[in-house]
């Protein structure tokens, strides 16, 4: 069981709003990751902690197939992206380097920046404002690959 902070954005946010293309530059995902959500909410990087969510709309990450996106998040300890849904392309960069991202079609539309939220990863099931919402539960060797840390760890670990 997760407990974090809830940050909220809307539809159809792209990689651009969540990492800038000039940032791309940055030798580093810890260089690049206080620009996180810079256009949106520029102290982003300075409010959000360990275990924190993100909460999203449709279309969650559409845009550039840029890794470089869920990977900002991760590095800043969010813990897990609900959405109502998710750009292809950008729900399989996260599963690769270890981010949740979860679909729940309701809880979006009711929740608020700044709400307590509470996540069992493993029973998809999420927890605001006393109200229990049921998300998608991952399959289980997609839950293996979040635990390994994501593809490439699950991969190496395999051999």
């Amino acid at each position: 069981m997760s407990k974090g902070t809830i940050f909220k954005f809307h539809n159809d946010l792209d990689t651009d709003q969540i990492i800038a293309s000039q940032y791309l530059l940055l030798p580093t995902i810890d260089e690049m990751k206080s620009h996180t959500f810079e256009s949106l909410d520029p102290d982003f990087p300075k409010k959000v902690k360990e275990g924190d969510f993100v909460v999203g709309g449709e279309n969650f990450g559409c845009g550039s197939s840029r890794e470089q996106a869920p990977s900002v998040l991760k590095a800043l300890g969010v813990k897990a992206i609900i959405a109502k849904s998710f750009a292809r392309i950008f729900f399989r960069n996260s599963i690769n380097i270890g981010l949740p991202v979860l679909i729940c079609k309701e809880l979006p539309d009711e929740v608020s920046t700044g709400d307590e939220m509470e996540l069992s990863l493993s029973e998809g099931i999420i927890t605001v404002n006393g109200k229990q919402y049921t998300c998608t539960k991952l399959a289980p060797y997609m839950q293996n690959i979040l635990n390994q840390g994501g593809l490439i760890a699950f991969l190496n670990k395999e051999e």
